[in-house]
């Protein structure tokens, strides 16, 4: 450090650039002294230490929320449907409800997140989560579902966005989407879990399945005087995602500068191996002029609109059990089909975050988009006796979720300035949202075997979100021009000191990085937006 700044007490080394503590990233005290590249060996030996201590820990609760999420439509071949009397139309709402409670909780959700330690907050959601999953088994209305289907979603705000944050803290923006890619497929290893667990508890009560007996008397074979399989399978998953809460709260980092698996060395070495993504950690300090310009900023809504339209294919998730019933396969077929699904979903996300490397975010995610496009006009046009060919159309359409994850692997690389990027979350996920809760009001009764309709509609906004990804690709591109052609003398961010108030009462005055005085992406005119 400058031998000026141990003086700074009574002559301030620059107080035209001096900023507040709580003004700068977390992370700027662990980067003082830093600046020298860390040795390649040394980063690469802390990335695997990272993604051993981090990535089993996301892909177990991101398997368990989705397999908890998606416990609704595997009920619906399991009695649920029946038990609760409940119309085509009221299991439609019961998937809405989940949305608009994720949509009316998420900003209040990302405030928090901004303002408590992110591991924390999260794994109290997810208690609270496991708790109204087991209270489902209890629910014989309804009301009583619609009660608890919205306190899920009002706690499946806190977990995307939460772990969208935590990639971001940790790993470079060439790593983001492929680790998001890996936690996001677990979606597809709840589907098999599920699955599983739902085929094993038909089987259990039935023995062997009879490959022509209808639901209605499978229904009434699977009765015992207490519980239901359907009833089974919320207790199941709501108790393993209730100890997995208690472990996520007990060993899941808040971030870099806190995570207990990291020696003091180590972490400084992890927000070192971070800066050159231009974005820093994380401020608790909530700033006016960053939410404004996340609201301003066109990119925030180009992201949100493509999120809700893409999202609009998301509504398969609770109907697919019905989809592939409906083309003419038996309960038992449909159950175990299902888990083909989670297999599909997760080749899909795997080959979607592969290709980014290769051509980009913006082009892999429309790349995605033709079999999905495909998929969905097959299913328009087979003849209604052909169910295998019907089956594969469906898993060719399931292509359809992977530029979501892709777009959110990206979301983190193109903002900066942690209240901006919070809100951005906020935004962008609420798009989320909305495409999820008006996506089942296509899945009427009157469409059904075929539902022609419905994938009608979603091929449309197939083709309609790749449209949006490559104009947000464009705008990005002709700003990253922009920046190029500008005169290179931006040098009022590269003198700034932060006033540090010691035990002792003096006052030390410390230079900060650019990187870490959590400046947005608009502000800091080096930040290149990766395509």
């Amino acid at each position: 450090m400058d031998s000026a700044s141990d003086h700074s007490e009574k002559q301030p080394h620059n107080a035209g650039n001096a900023v507040k503590e709580n003004d700068v990233d977390i992370a700027a005290a662990f980067a003082l002294g830093s600046d020298a590249p860390l040795d390649p060996a040394e980063a690469q030996r802390l990335k695997r230490k990272i993604d051993l201590h981090l990535m089993p820990l996301m892909c177990i609760l991101y398997l368990m929320t989705f397999a908890d999420k998606i416990t609704l439509g595997q009920s619906a071949v399991l009695g649920i449907i029946q038990d609760t009397n409940l119309t085509q139309t009221q299991f439609n709402w019961l998937n809405t409800i989940f949305y608009i409670s994720y949509l009316a909780f998420e900003y209040p959700q990302n405030l928090a997140l901004q303002k408590f330690p992110v591991g924390k907050w999260m794994s109290i959601n997810i208690f609270v989560w496991a708790v109204a999953l087991l209270t489902h088994a209890a629910c014989k209305s309804f009301g009583a579902l619609f009660a608890v289907r919205f306190i899920l979603g009002m706690c499946e705000g806190a977990i995307t966005p939460g772990f969208m944050i935590v990639t971001s803290m940790f790993y470079t923006r060439q790593e983001q989407t492929r680790r998001v890619g890996y936690w996001f497929l677990m979606n597809g290893m709840g589907v098999i879990f599920l699955g599983l667990i739902a085929f094993g508890l038909i089987h259990s009560k039935v023995g062997i399945l009879e490959s022509r007996v209808p639901l209605s008397i499978l229904t009434n074979l699977i009765q015992t005087s207490n519980f239901q399989p359907w009833q089974w399978l919320m207790i199941i998953t709501g108790l393993v995602t209730l100890l997995v809460s208690v472990t996520f709260w007990f060993f899941f980092p808040d971030s870099p500068v806190s995570a207990r698996f990291l020696t003091t060395e180590e972490r400084a070495k992890a927000v070192q191996r971070i800066k050159v993504n231009q974005a820093g950690i994380e401020n608790k300090h909530w700033k006016r002029d960053q939410f404004i310009e996340a609201f301003r900023d066109p990119k925030t809504w180009l992201l949100a609109l493509f999120v809700a339209s893409s999202n609009i294919f998301n509504s398969v998730t609770n109907q697919r059990q019905l989809i592939v019933q409906q083309f003419g396969f038996t309960v038992g077929q449909t159950t175990l089909l299902g888990t083909v699904d989670g297999a599909v979903q997760i080749l899909t996300i795997l080959s979607g975050v592969s290709l980014v490397r290769y051509i980009g975010h913006a082009y892999a995610a429309v790349a995605c988009y033709v079999p999905a496009f495909i998929g969905s006009i097959l299913l328009n046009t087979l003849p209604s006796h052909n169910k295998i060919g019907l089956l594969f159309s469906y898993w060719t359409s399931i292509y359809a979720v992977t530029p979501y994850v892709i777009c959110i692997g990206w979301m983190g690389s193109i903002t900066a300035g942690h209240t901006k990027k919070t809100t951005v979350n906020a935004i962008v996920l609420i798009g989320y949202a909305v495409g999820n809760a008006a996506g089942p009001a296509m899945w009427k009764k009157k469409y059904q075997p075929r539902n022609r309709v419905p994938w009608a509609i979603l091929s449309g906004f197939c083709f309609f979100s790749a449209v949006v990804i490559l104009a947000l690709r464009t705008l990005l591109l002709l700003e990253n021009k922009r920046r190029d052609r500008e005169r290179s003398d931006d040098d009022k961010y590269d003198d700034v000191y932060v006033a540090h108030v010691q035990a002792d009462g003096t006052t030390i005055e410390k230079k900060v990085d650019r990187a870490f005085l959590d400046l947005t992406d608009r502000q800091n005119r080096e930040f290149r937006y990766i395509m």
